[in-house]
């Protein structure tokens, strides 16, 4: 990747519906290069994929957290499995360091959180955890 490639990139997580001739005007190139690029980028695995996040995801959860948990023994897979199915968690990490695994969490209410983490204690393996609730959101895709 080059610098146009890294710029195209910053512009497209500030905000990926941007029409092709707006970034092109913002990155002093051609609608068509522009267009190349995305494509060839999208191709060779480096832009993933795009995202929308509705306002109703987060009004539907607006209490977030961070659960971080030791696990005892080879039961990782297992517990994850188990995580999985829980409709409040929105993703497993695994991770090195003194945790085993970080899960995001989105619940409706403290009690609906604070729920979540208590079952999520009862999981037989889980021998540790430390939860933080997520205050607020920077996202690279949003403006400063």
């Amino acid at each position: 990747m080059d610098d146009l490639d890294n710029r195209l990139i910053s512009a497209l997580r500030k905000n990926a519906r941007k029409p092709l001739s707006e970034l092109a005007a913002e990155l002093g190139s051609s609608r068509t290069t522009v267009r190349t690029r995305i494509e060839r980028l999208v191709a060779q695995g480096d832009i993933v994929d795009f995202t929308v996040r509705l306002r109703e995801d987060v009004a539907k959860a607006p209490v977030r957290g961070l659960m971080m948990l030791g696990i005892e023994g080879r039961g990782t897979t297992r517990i994850i499995h188990k995580l999985l199915g829980f409709s409040t968690v929105r993703e497993v990490h695994s991770t090195n360091g003194k945790w085993d695994l970080i899960v995001e969490i989105n619940a409706s209410s403290l009690e609906a959180f604070d729920k979540v983490l208590s079952d999520v204690r009862r999981i037989d393996g889980v021998q540790t955890s430390e939860t933080n609730l997520l205050l607020t959101t920077r996202s690279m895709r949003a403006k400063v």
